[in-house]
């Protein structure tokens, strides 16, 4: 089989730099993206035939066309797409900068919707691709203090489940990459926004002051082994839609699914009691 063309955005440190590195050892093509190519110029010497580097902020419309047309003339197409690239500030929602919580969003969500959006036509034109969009089990079950980015990774995930259910018929596929905490250096990249608020202190705050005593230790994932699961599920002959990473992760999106089928099944007959009496079966979907 020819090897795949994967484009990894931010791909300069953790999950997207150990993603980077297991796909090209393994053979496949990398463009190997980040705002800052220091460290992924460094990758991609190791690969002179395989690998590019590019510098992609993915909040910049013309980096992003730019890192696509490239992708696509060095390596003739893109078969599998990697949005990675995130952001995070904590803080309570009433607390937190809109100028910090915006730029979330920006990164989070409406990068990976642009970079999806000018990849699927050459994947449709080749009828070949996957979309690999990089959630979190904050995707699923939200916290204080981390409210917007889990409200960015809620959106990430209603766009893609949206998203396979319109290209499976095509051949092509989107998946949702669900980790929890890996050893990645996060904790000192995630910085605080707004001023703390006395009347958040027991939960908000809380998460705050945890930020400042976290150590390595304190984070179970293995990023090596994440970047092994996630090109065996890329790879695999129908790649899945959801993939949880992490031990953490799995206990935490477990908790909460148990919790949203308890409420789920209590309120049956409140829900069904708020329809016109015999419309259900004229229901549209």
């Amino acid at each position: 089989m020819n090897p795949r063309t994967w484009l990894i955005t931010g791909a300069s440190s953790g999950l997207g730099r150990a993603l980077a590195e297991y796909v090209l050892d393994r053979g496949d093509q990398a463009v190997v993206t980040a705002s800052s190519t220091r460290a992924t110029t460094e990758l991609a010497a190791r690969h002179p035939s395989t690998a590019l580097a590019l510098p992609l902020d993915v909040t910049d419309p013309q980096q992003r066309a730019a890192g696509v047309k490239q992708a696509e003339e060095r390596f003739g197409g893109i078969d599998v797409l990697v949005n990675n690239a995130g952001i995070d500030f904590i803080g309570a929602l009433e607390e937190q900068e809109e100028s910090d919580y915006r730029r979330l969003f920006e990164v989070n969500f409406f990068g990976a919707v642009a970079l999806t959006r000018l990849v699927l036509p050459g994947m449709r034109a080749r009828r070949r691709g996957i979309v690999v969009n990089v959630s979190s089990m904050d995707g699923l079950a939200s916290l204080p203090a981390n409210g917007y980015y889990s409200a960015s990774k809620f959106a990430l995930e209603g766009f893609t489940e949206a998203l396979w259910q319109e290209i499976e018929p095509l051949g092509l596929h989107a998946m949702i990459v669900q980790p929890g905490s890996f050893r990645t250096g996060i904790e000192h990249r995630t910085k605080a926004s707004g001023a703390p608020i006395d009347d958040y202190s027991a939960t908000a705050g809380a998460f705050r002051a945890m930020m400042g005593t976290l150590t390595p230790e304190m984070f179970p994932g293995d990023p090596v082994r994440a970047a092994a699961a996630m090109y065996d599920a890329v790879t695999a002959g129908r790649p899945r839609h959801w993939l949880v990473l992490g031990s953490d992760a799995h206990r935490r999106i477990d908790a909460k699914l148990r919790l949203l089928r308890a409420e789920f099944d209590a309120g049956e007959r409140v829900a069904v009691g708020t329809d016109f009496p015999g419309s259900a079966e004229h229901a549209v979907l």
